[in-house]
């Protein structure tokens, strides 16, 4: 266990390095070809590495207008969601950093994108059968002194009322959709090959539900944020109504 514990940090550790050495590389080679640009193939490479960067451009900026006017319009253009999610993939990591440079704080912003990325959902308008809807609901909305395992089966919560649980288990009975409680990112992503969803409806911080929203791109979802009265990862709790309202907004196509 220790051999394979130290192999691991060396391994980092080397692609660490190489990674450095890999920007030091593409510098000298950026100033190689800046200061021999008499030279043709350097003229070549500059020109197609401009065209590059101008079709980089366009792309975003193509799909920043269609985010932009879908918001705006309450429409969403046939065909435009792949240059709206490339938009939102390449310039959502430069706008938290310009954000933090703004000295805006990370969850409003990550907030926002819940937000945008809701209406986005709304816009299309999916119908989906009450058994393809999945509420993901993570494990700390569970009260902390609990001694009910439901993360292996959330049937195992005795409704007692003293968490979110019964109230979300009972209301995803009512409607008859799934309900799990996964214990991070990893086992989301397991249930949700699982289960083989249509429509998720996710629970959880502005920073879990964002990286979860980006990494379940197929599937349509809507985002609740927790609510955590008592800080994060512990006792936190849920508007239902908000849940109640999203599940609605599956089953019926309409707005929620």
């Amino acid at each position: 266990m220790k051999k394979m514990y130290e192999t691991r940090k060396r391994l980092f550790i080397i692609l660490m390095a190489f990674s450095l050495l890999t920007l030091v590389l593409i510098f000298l080679f950026a100033w190689w070809l800046v200061s021999k640009q008499y030279l043709i193939i350097n003229q070549i490479i500059l020109t197609l590495a401009l065209v590059f960067f101008i079709l980089l451009f366009i792309f975003i900026a193509v799909g920043l207008f269609f985010l932009v006017y879908s918001l705006w319009s309450l429409n969403i253009i046939k065909g435009s969601n792949i240059f709206i999610k490339n938009a939102i993939d390449f310039l959502f990591p430069m706008a938290l950093k310009l954000g933090k440079l703004l000295g805006i704080n990370d969850e409003k912003i990550k907030n926002s994108y819940i937000q945008v990325s809701n209406q986005l959902v709304r816009l299309q308008q999916p119908q989906i059968s009450p058994d393809k809807i999945l509420v993901l609901a993570p494990h700390c909305l569970q009260r902390v002194q609990c001694p009910h395992k439901i993360t292996v089966n959330v049937n195992n919560c005795r409704c007692c009322g003293q968490c979110p649980i019964g109230d979300l288990l009972t209301l995803c009975r009512e409607k008859g959709t799934q309900l799990v409680v996964a214990t991070g990112g990893t086992f989301a992503r397991k249930f949700i090959k699982e289960k083989n969803p249509e429509a998720i409806v996710a629970i959880a911080c502005e920073r879990d539900l964002t990286s979860g929203i980006q990494d379940v791109d197929k599937v349509p979802v809507i985002g609740v944020v927790n609510e955590r009265p008592e800080g994060p990862c512990f006792n936190t709790k849920v508007n239902l109504c908000q849940v109640e309202r999203s599940i609605n907004f599956f089953l019926k196509g309409g707005d929620c």
